[in-house]
Parts: C-alpha cells; structure tokens; sequence
C-alpha cells in the first residue's frame, strides 16, 4: 500500500521543506521530494499546512469517559482512536495509585492490547505504561487516593514487569519514601524511567535520587513540595540538574503561563516534555467522573476532587501545542521538540519514531495554518481526516 502526500511544509529532523510531499509504503516513510519532482496520485494539501511528526504523550489516564485503570480491550480502543484525533500517534497509559489487584488488571489488559494492535491499526499506538505511584507521598498526594500509598518494592515492581510483559516505561515515584534509592538503582539497571513525582522530598532527598539516576519529572510543579528561596525543595533539584527531562501540562491550569517560561529557561527546549495528564472525562461535557475511585467534578474546562484539588486535565495535545506556542512565544519546530522528537529520545525509540525521517515509521500529522489537526497517519494507515 502506498500513500503520496504533497503541496505542503514538511518539518523533517533538519529542515522545513516548503511545499514538499512524503511517500508512504505499507507503514515506513519511504521518500520526502520537493514539490518540481511531484508525484501523480497524491493528495495535495495547501502550501501553509504543516505535515509534523505524530505527537507523543507520555502521561494519560483517558477520555471519553474511560480510563485506562478500567482495564478494558473497549476502553484503550476508545482511547486510542480519540488520541488520533488530536494528532496523538503514541503513547505511554497511566495507571492511578489504587489496589495492587487493580493495577494487575490494567497491566494485564495492556499486554494482550497491544498484543494484538497493530493487526488492526485503529489510532494511535499503546507503547506500554507510565505506573503513576503507588511509590509516591501522601502528603503530596494530588487526587490520587493516599490508602493505597506503599512502600517501594522492588520485588512488586519485578512482578508487574512480568505480568505486563515489560510494559513498563516509567514509574513515578518520592524520593523521600523509604527503600526508594534501593528501587531506582533497579529501574535505571532495567532501563525503566525513574520519574520523581507526588513528592515532598528536600532538595537533598531529591538530589540523591537524581543522582542514582532518576532523570524524570511528573508534572513539574504540580503536587509537589512548593519552591521556597531558603527550601529550594524538590522543584529546584529537578530544574538544575541538566540530565532531567520534566513533563509540562500546558493547559493554563495547571502551570501558569510564567511558570512555563520559567522551566523553559531552566530546562531549555531539549529537556521539556508536552504531556496532557488527561482523565477519562475529556471530550465530555460538564459533570461528575471518577478517577482511582474518587469523585471529580469538572466544570469550565476544568477538573477537580471535591476539596478543589486538580484532577488531572481535559487537555489534548493540539491544544497543547496551541498554548505552549502562545505562552512563550515558541514556534512550531520549538513545540515539535517538545511533543515528538523528546518524548522519543526520552523513551529510547528514536530510531524509529519522534521525527520525519525516510525509513522511520510513518507516524505523522497534518495541521492547518491555525494549527488544528486535519490528518493523523499512524503506521501508515490514516486514521483521522477532519
């Protein structure tokens, strides 16, 4: 099967192309030509469209009114082709600090899920799991639920890799929580993210956990032990050290546009990372939801526990862009770092995914001049056209 795609801006690893094509077989970037060498049989696009490499989200629990903790077949089915929408190509699914029984029906589900996928390439690609506690703070708990808060185990983490046939990519955890260092040495050996998160760990505790190599932030900023010039605190061991990547949620909720610039300073455009953290009641309308079995009410385009604590976020990736954009005065080639080619690095599967580049996978994404999605391909085969 062979895809020509033509007359547009192709933002490849080194360059934009203006009013260039792509040619795809079965599910590989075959060929990038400049628009004198067109091909017959495409189909042509307007010269300030953008085709940019397929989003990648690193963190989220769901939408349309599931979840992946809902350890569904029809649920990561809905999921992904929801994400395909909003120009999402892959991604990692985020469990809730709950039950470790719970846990081991979600890890289950995602096994066989992805198993299976790519027979029936229907959205974006399930790459595994970012495990979202339960090795966190119950005094930087967020929304999830502190009675399911333990220990770290590494011998419960080994367990979960089998079962979920190494699914595993990331585990948030708190480096202040006892055995933690002993379960980062772990990870790091396994090549598994040791992503510091729901944390109200000192600087130093931080520091030591980056040092054994946690080189990943959760949600920067957000349940964690607040920046303080005399308690600089974890927020400040994640922002000085230049080997951690940290995740933004750029909704305007959850950092503010100021707080955005801040990080981007620190961090520069090569260790940010776009994520939605999005839960089950994106694309949905105004309600009560749940979320590791407790109550959200979302309202305004914002979701929260009933005590006003965030809950995760409605946010798309498109958007996500769109606002990271507008907030620091960053274009396109800066946000596509941030959304495809970091998320990749970050996961070790640049090689394949992350940029348009012949012989990559042909994961990619149309946007208009107002950068909206008009076409998600996913390994080849076009899966959303607005």
């Amino acid at each position: 099967m062979e895809t020509i795609i033509n007359g547009l801006n192709i933002h490849t690893e080194k360059a934009i192309l203006p009013q260039s094509g792509i040619i795809v077989r079965q599910d590989k970037i075959a060929s990038i030509f400049s628009l004198e060498f067109a091909e017959k049989n495409a189909i042509e696009f307007p010269h300030n469209w953008h085709l940019i490499p397929g989003m990648i989200d690193l963190h989220m629990h769901g939408a349309m009114n599931v979840d992946i903790m809902d350890a569904s077949h029809d649920a990561l089915t809905t999921i992904s082709k929801t994400l395909a929408k909003e120009g999402v190509t892959a991604f990692l699914g985020a469990t809730m600090t709950a039950d470790t029984s719970a846990i081991d029906n979600a890890l289950s589900t995602a096994k066989e899920y992805i198993a299976n996928q790519s027979q029936n390439i229907i959205g974006a690609e399930m790459l595994g799991i970012h495990l979202e506690g339960p090795f966190i703070s119950s005094e930087k708990i967020g929304a999830q639920n502190p009675k399911y808060v333990i220990t770290p185990d590494v011998a419960l983490i080994k367990r979960w890799q089998k079962l979920s046939n190494n699914l595993i990519k990331i585990v948030t955890l708190a480096p202040e929580e006892p055995q933690v260092l002993k379960l980062v040495k772990y990870l790091v050996k396994e090549k598994i993210i040791a992503a510091i998160g729901h944390s109200n760990a000192t600087y130093e505790e931080a520091c030591a956990a980056i040092k054994e190599g946690s080189d990943y932030a959760t949600h920067i900023f957000n349940a964690m032990r607040p920046l303080h010039h005399r308690d600089p605190g974890v927020i400040a061991a994640l922002l000085v050290d230049d080997n951690v990547s940290v995740e933004i949620i750029a909704d305007g909720i959850h950092l503010a546009p100021g707080t955005i610039e801040l990080i981007l300073k620190a961090k520069g455009y090569d260790q940010s990372i776009l994520v939605t953290d999005a839960m089950r009641a994106k694309g949905m309308k105004d309600g009560k939801y749940d979320l590791g079995g407790q109550e959200v009410v979302v309202k305004k385009n914002e979701a929260r526990l009933k005590d006003g604590t965030l809950a995760g976020s409605l946010l798309t990736m498109d958007q996500a862009i769109r606002n990271f954009m507008q907030f620091t005065h960053s274009d396109l080639s800066d946000a596509i770092k941030l959304t495809s080619i970091n998320p990749a690095k970050k996961l070790g599967i640049f090689d394949r995914k992350g940029s348009i580049a012949v012989g990559k996978d042909a994961d990619f994404v149309i946007l208009d001049d107002n950068y909206q999605v008009r076409l998600t391909v996913c390994r080849g085969k076009i899966v959303y056209r607005a």
